[in-house]
């Protein structure tokens, strides 16, 4: 059935190579040399006695390179077992000792009569070859010609067929010469198995092996096994590590180095094994995700990880409030970290901001704060780098993400700010020191008594803006309250008749529906009554005018002869003309604000048409805006309100509701009584 991709990727791994081997007939070893060589096998195995160096006493011939190469060796056609092939590069080791110079002229003579010095290079040398449970030590004599030695250079090679070893073995091979006059060669490699060469059909023990191949389908991959209907197989998935270990299989435990045998159940039967995750890109992240950085004790620290990992670790400091972690010397070894090993910091004392960081191909894996658990949270310290030079002269810089800045320099960085507090600090022992060498040293001084000095002015600009911004809170409120509500208007208006009083009453309530906040004497005749017209007056306008509104005087005839009364003789009129007279008691307050030029944008005057023109208004009033209504309502009710809280459109409707509501009440009072239909006599002139 198919098994899912995170059970069994293994169409991803990389298929072993498949090897077609030589075959070889017969039983018996032979050897053979390269040309210009000679070379005898011994018969039977030798001991392998090494020996111990020796010198050369001239030039010899020395093994210098093993190459080894797979053959069959076969009994019969479909009867074959593995075989190593062995081929021994040999050089001359040495040089020709040169004759003494009385000898040379008295043999030069003789130099024709001689035979060659040394006509050949003899040398026997030991191949050692040992694969569980088999070990064995073959001798091979090999001649060369003197006139084909130069020293140091290769002469050539020598082969030998071959040694038999078991599918899947590890071999290891020696060669050295006897005598020995170097360190033997060695050689050691590890054997493909039946699935990694051709010799399905030429080694029987690979006839009855389950042959096992995957292939892929989308994110499912199919396990194949090839086995007759009657065979028993085992299969097993294992880590290729060393000692024991238990292996409990989920869908996060796919690794590069999670490996997959299957064999026969028979005794001493081969096993093929095959490791197909070792270039997934998906085991590998899996193995990154699983890998764990784990503090062991206050300078030990180890990296956990189900199998080997190529990585590096370097040491670093993380700074509150994110950023990048800053490289620290001292670095760590940079040589590749070994996993579930314990390893230790160059440190004299922990810190919680202290980090280690894992990468492997310059990227970054891993990263973490060891001690954050022990020693809480990441501290706004200040880390200071000290170099020491001759004569006992020290600098010291702030490390810091634009750079290491020297403590007493005129850069805009915290640290160069507070320079001469750290230097004090660190020379009053509050710094504490993290790492040392000869030439260099780390401390870490701490920065709260600072950062609570900064936060104390910043709390207290904040304090200072909270309370200006309140303050302007309250104003702002209370014109958006006095907007809400309308602004104040006080009417006043002098008491002539009942009809005149109705449309003064008109005019009130339709100005209530501006909406603005009216106060007419007419709703108000108990107070009026209780504390007199001039008190009542007194108390209205002086509240009117402290909320930025405004007082609306209203002539008519009556009005305009009190302000003339008044105007002329003062004290004539100082005496009021009824109990609820607020206007002519009003004429003490709003005189002298006229006179003394205080009732621009306070007071505003108006008359109604038809029963008083505008040259009747006295010339005194007119420094403030007088209008007529209702014709002239619409700029009467823009002042009223302010500029700019209405739009046209809006302030005309308006205008029309107000004019509306006046207009019954004006022609009810410009009507002669006994005589509605003669329009002659519809209107009162005011003197």
């Amino acid at each position: 059935m198919p098994v899912p991709w995170f059970l069994l990727s293994l169409a991803l791994g990389r298929s072993p190579m498949v090897l077609s081997l030589e075959k070889l007939m017969g039983p018996q070893d032979t050897a053979r040399c390269s040309p210009g060589l000679s070379c005898h096998l011994w018969d039977g195995d030798v001991l392998c006695l090494p020996g111990s160096i020796v010198s050369a006493p001239g030039p010899v011939l020395v093994p210098t390179r093993l190459q080894t190469e797979l053959v069959l060796r076969c009994h019969q056609e479909t009867d074959c077992d593995l075989c190593v092939r062995v081929a021994i590069h040999l050089a001359v080791h040495g040089h020709w000792e040169e004759p003494k110079d009385e000898d040379r002229s008295g043999r030069a003579a003789d130099l024709e009569l001689e035979e060659p010095r040394n006509a050949f290079l003899q040398a026997q040398v030991v191949l050692s070859f040992q694969a569980y449970p088999t070990a064995r030590c073959v001798l091979l004599e090999v001649q060369v010609p003197a006139a084909l030695v130069q020293p140091g250079q290769s002469v050539g090679s020598v082969v030998f067929d071959c040694f038999e070893a078991a599918l899947g073995a590890e071999v290891r091979l020696w060669s050295y010469t006897q005598p020995r006059y170097q360190k033997e060669l060695n050689l050691t490699q590890q054997l493909p198995d039946c699935k990694g060469l051709e010799v399905q059909d030429s080694i029987q023990s690979c006839w009855a092996l389950p042959w096992l191949s995957v292939s892929a389908d989308g994110d499912d991959v199919h396990l194949v096994l090839d086995v007759s209907e009657e065979q028993h197989f085992g299969l097993s998935l294992y880590w290729n590590q060393t000692g024991p270990r238990n292996i409990t299989l989920n869908h996060t435990d796919l690794f590069p180095c999670l490996c997959i045998q299957v064999w026969p159940l028979e005794p001493d039967s081969v096993r093929t094994s095959l490791c197909p995750f070792k270039e997934d890109p998906r085991a590998h992240r899996n193995l990154w995700r699983a890998a764990r950085l784990r503090l062991l004790s206050p300078q030990g620290w180890q990296l956990n990880a189900p199998c080997l990992l190529l990585a590096e670790a370097t040491l670093c400091w993380q700074a509150p409030g994110g950023g990048p972690c800053l490289s620290l010397v001292p670095p760590l070894s940079r040589e590749n970290v070994t996993v579930n090993k314990t390893l230790e910091l160059p440190l004299l004392n922990a810190h919680p901001n202290l980090c280690v960081q894992v990468s492997n191909w310059e990227k970054l894996q891993l990263q973490e704060c060891l001690w954050a658990d022990s020693l809480g949270a990441l501290k706004d310290d200040m880390l200071l780098l000290e170099t020491r030079g001759p004569q006992d002269n020290r600098s010291l810089c702030a490390l810091e993400p634009s750079g290491c800045t020297p403590l007493l320099s005129q850069a805009s960085t915290r640290a160069a700010r507070l320079g001469e507090q750290l230097l004090q600090d660190l020379q009053s022992g509050q710094c504490l020191q993290l790492w040392e060498d000869d030439l260099r040293a780390l401390w870490a001084c701490p920065m709260d008594k600072y950062v609570h000095q900064r936060w104390a002015l910043v709390w207290l600009a904040c304090l200072l803006l909270a309370s200006a911004l309140f303050l302007l809170f309250l104003v702002k409120k209370n014109q958006v309250k006095a907007v809400a509500r309308g602004r104040a208007t006080l009417l006043v208006y002098s008491a002539e008749d009942s009809g005149f009083e109705r449309l003064v009453g008109a005019l009130a309530s339709a100005l209530c529906q501006l909406p603005l906040r009216v106060a007419v004497d007419l709703w108000s005749r108990r107070e009026l009554s209780a504390q007199g017209p001039l008190a009542w007056f007194h108390a209205q306008r002086r509240q009117a005018l402290q909320e930025g509104g405004v007082v609306v005087l209203l002539f008519s005839p009556g009005a305009v002869a009190l302000c003339h009364e008044w105007l002329q003789d003062g004290a004539s009129a100082s005496a009021p003309h009824g109990p609820h007279d607020a206007f002519a008691a009003s004429l003490s307050c709003v005189l002298p604000d006229f006179l003394q030029g205080r009732a621009p944008g306070r007071y505003v005057g108006a008359y109604f048409e038809g029963l008083l023109h505008s040259e009747a208004v006295p010339a005194l009033f007119r420094s403030v805006p007088v209008f007529s209504l209702p014709s002239q309502l619409p700029d009467f009710l823009r002042t009223l309100q302010g500029p700019g809280t209405l739009r046209p459109g809006r302030l005309g409707e308006r205008a029309k509701r107000v004019s509306r509501a006046l207009q019954p009440a004006l022609d009810q009072l410009l009507q002669p009584p006994g005589d509605p239909g003669d329009p002659e006599d519809g209107t009162r002139v005011g003197t």
